[in-house]
């Protein structure tokens, strides 16, 4: 056995995970009521019941966290840096949103120093709600790509993003050209991807603002960068729907005009997916492309309810999203809570979501849509310490629930149903800690 440095820590909690999917597996939720992670070097070298990794590693410093639980660090798979400031725009269909809403703060974008405090903003609220890898929708300027990653590396998220590209239907300042989204992304991936926690992702914003030579700059980069990965917008809104089949008559559906590029894959992420056809779910299936599920963004924007048991069914892989602005917050709780309630209110057509089920689409399944599944999403060991430590405050109604719950299962659904990012004490990435709440 080699013995741990002089730095390792032990920390003692509640610790739950779902290192193994709760949709193919009954038990899936590993619980620890008094357990311990060892952690050097920000990666865990073992864990188990306290008593026993303390027994092993006697000499190890504690950190006591217990009084809250211990949690991976949230993944978000869908959220809109450039939208953080314009959350809350209800009572809007999606491109009555987006024209109204979203657009013109997109366009403030462009000026660098507005940029550097909307990354900001969109940083510390992320991670001061546990999340600790996103999947993140970019801006249309590559000054202010740089000035999120910048932002990004000096906050410690892992950062997953790249600029967003488009040539119409949006406003003139939004637009560009496929040479020019080559170029720029091509940099953006040569400064950035894979330089400490950063990885780009490859952007068009959605096939009814992309055309076809915006879409195949975006494969050819795909092409020559095989391992960054892929994200936009698909089946989210009736109309929308609409459009792209009348811009594009010879695409059999909306995926098909992404697959036609090249671009749904393994490391493909696409956000909503609301209204899919069943050859769609199918080829999402066979290349293993994750559906990016935006419940509260579905909810305030009238898009429509999820069809999860269809994608499940189909074996489309799932994971959560926030898509703030579109969305309500940065809080994967609260993302949680909201699939649970729209699932129930589709009856049989629903699928009953447990807690176990909430967390792993908050944590693992986000770590496998991005194929980061070796280094985060849950407290195997050899896993990075990616962890949020969810203690509420004294006198708050999650407090009573936490002090008076018969089981770590009881006080996980409790976190769920009420948790919101106040109740978020400390966050870790990479063994570092990022956040302390106060």
């Amino acid at each position: 056995m080699t013995l741990p440095s002089p730095t390792a820590t032990l920390y003692r909690a509640t610790v739950l995970h779902t290192p193994d999917s709760p949709f193919l597996k009954a038990d899936a939720l590993q619980v620890q009521s008094d357990g311990g992670l060892l952690v050097e070097s920000g990666v865990i070298r073992a864990s188990g019941s306290y008593g026993d990794v303390r027994a092993a590693w006697p000499d190890a410093t504690v950190t006591d966290l217990r009084g809250g639980l211990l949690l991976p660090g949230f993944i978000d798979t869908h959220v809109h840096y450039p939208q953080v400031r314009v959350i809350g725009g209800l009572g809007l269909p999606l491109l009555d949103w987006l024209g109204q809403c979203a657009l013109p703060e997109e366009v403030r974008l462009s000026g660098d120093s507005y940029a550097r405090g909307v990354a900001r903003d969109f940083l510390g609220g992320l991670i001061s709600a546990g999340t600790t890898t996103a999947l993140v929708f970019g801006a249309h300027f590559q000054g202010a790509m740089h000035a999120f990653f910048e932002e990004a590396a000096r906050r410690g998220l892992r950062a997953v993003s790249g600029l967003v590209v488009s040539d119409r239907l949006l406003r003139d300042e939004l637009h560009t050209t496929p040479q020019r989204a080559y170029d720029e992304g091509k940099a953006l991936i040569e400064r950035w991807h894979g330089v400490g926690r950063a990885l780009y992702a490859v952007t068009p914003r959605f096939s009814l603002s992309a055309s076809e030579g915006i879409l195949d700059a975006c494969g050819a980069l795909m092409r020559e960068f095989p391992d960054v990965r892929f994200t936009s917008h698909i089946n989210e809104n009736g109309r929308e729907i609409e459009v792209v089949r009348e811009l594009f008559p010879s695409a059999r559906d909306y995926l098909d005009t992404y697959e036609r590029a090249g671009l749904v894959g393994r490391r493909s992420v696409l956000a909503h997916n609301v209204h899919p056809s069943d050859r769609e779910l199918g080829v999402m299936a066979d290349h293993r492309c994750t559906a990016a599920h935006c419940p509260c963004s579905n909810s305030a924007l009238g898009s429509g309810f999820f069809p999860l048991r269809r994608h499940l069914d189909a074996g489309v892989p799932v994971s959560l999203g926030s898509d703030v602005g579109g969305g309500t917050g940065f809080s994967l709780l609260k993302e949680g809570l909201q699939a649970h309630f729209m699932q129930n209110l589709m009856g049989a057509e629903g699928v009953a979501l447990s807690p176990a089920h909430l967390l792993y689409l908050a944590t693992r399944a986000g770590a496998q849509a991005l194929d980061l599944q070796d280094l985060t999403g849950d407290f195997s060991v050899g896993r990075q310490f990616d962890a949020v430590h969810l203690q509420p405050a004294p006198g708050t109604t999650l407090d009573t629930v936490f002090r008076h719950a018969d089981s770590p299962e009881r006080a996980l659904a409790a976190a769920f149903a009420t948790g919101t990012p106040a109740d978020v004490a400390r966050v870790w990435i990479g063994g570092d800690e990022v956040h302390r709440r106060g």
